[in-house]
């Protein structure tokens, strides 16, 4: 019986474009100004950037070299640590002060409210940092939804195409792993997560369904009817 249900966010909560249209454009425009402004007043800003320093093997009194790469990080999409967490720090002001609203769908608003309120025990997984992840459901266009999780993971309990961080997560939880159900929208994920011993679905939100063996949902509705078989 599945207990808990840990979920993905980009293309499984909330649209892909979110993400990548309104999350990272935002942080590249105010970035710069939140680095030069913090460097010197903030003690969590001079961490990350002196491992953006050693990371990239820019002089940390560089800090215009160290915005470059930042920037040259978001570009490329990188799944750095240090990056993630100034991202984190400029999307706090952001949402803080209404400029961003978290995306969810719909129907994720609706059944994330309804499995918890049913008794199961809901987490998130994804490569953006737990701060992120908060904000994002803390300050969302359905409301705050923070109340409705028990937990967050991210990339430091391993990559999401690795099966040991599955492991990782099943081993904080205390869990068995057939009681857990994982909701992707990328197949190597949940590939990972199967390999662990988890339950999957594959959300494909848009296009045809993919010809495979594994359970596969348009939507939370879907997953819905998919658990209650269960």
């Amino acid at each position: 019986m599945i207990r808990v249900v840990l979920t993905d966010i980009e293309g499984t909560t909330s649209s892909i474009s979110f993400v990548h249209d309104v999350l990272f454009p935002y942080a590249s425009k105010h970035l710069p100004e939140f680095i030069r402004t913090n460097h010197h007043t903030t003690p969590a800003v001079a961490e990350q950037l002196a491992l953006v320093a050693e990371k990239s093997g820019v002089d940390s009194k560089n800090v215009e070299g160290l915005i470059d790469v930042l920037q040259a990080w978001i570009s490329e999409d990188r799944k750095e640590g240090p990056l993630k967490a100034l991202q984190g720090m400029v999307w706090e002001q952001g949402y803080h002060s209404g400029e961003l609203k978290g995306d969810i769908y719909p129907d994720a608003a609706d059944y994330l409210q309804r499995w918890h309120d049913r008794g199961l025990r809901l987490f998130v997984y994804s490569s953006g940092s737990v701060k992120a992840q908060k904000l994002i459901f803390g300050f969302s266009n359905e409301g705050d939804f923070t109340p409705f999780f028990s937990g967050y993971f991210d990339t430091g309990v391993g990559g999401k195409k690795e099966a040991q961080s599955y492991r990782n997560i099943l081993a904080e939880l205390g869990v068995e792993p057939a009681t857990v159900l994982f909701l992707s929208d990328v197949e190597a994920e949940l590939s990972a997560a199967e390999e662990a011993g988890l339950k999957t679905v594959w959300l494909v939100r848009d296009g045809e369904l993919p010809d495979t063996g594994r359970p596969v949902a348009r939507d939370f509705a879907e997953v819905d009817a998919l658990l209650r078989k269960r």
